[in-house]
């Protein structure tokens, strides 16, 4: 079974409440926490993610975030190309939590997502 990548902010509750299922359910979990600029996903990174995430592109933004108003930023109908360049100019309005089992990426909101991450050890949508 491919390994699990967890894209983690610890300052999110969601992304925490995510990381204990999988922990607790046993699985070994690769943390990224992708704000520290050592540990920021690259062009081709975000591009292979969005390119394998459930759902489309623009899932993977966080648009209810004050920086994505303060841009006037409308992602409706972007795809994966305008996404990308969007998240390497501003990391942080990746979407977080986001499992990565090697196949699938899938974003953790809603929580429910966790209890079968946990389950499964797969990046399911439920």
């Amino acid at each position: 079974m491919p390994g699990l990548t967890l894209l983690h902010n610890p300052h999110c509750s969601t992304s925490v409440v995510a990381l204990e299922a999988l922990q607790e359910a046993g699985h070994e979990v690769a943390v990224r926490k992708y704000l520290l600029v050592a540990e920021r996903l690259d062009e081709a990174e975000l591009r292979d993610l969005a390119e394998r995430l459930e759902g489309d592109p623009v899932d993977a933004l966080i648009r209810r975030d004050k920086r994505y108003r303060d841009l006037g930023l409308d992602a409706d109908g972007l795809g994966i190309d305008e996404v990308v360049a969007l998240l390497v100019e501003h990391p942080a309005l990746l979407q977080r939590p986001i499992l990565d089992d090697g196949e699938t990426v899938v974003i953790g909101r809603p929580r429910d997502r966790h209890a079968a991450w946990a389950a499964t050890g797969r990046a399911v949508t439920g």
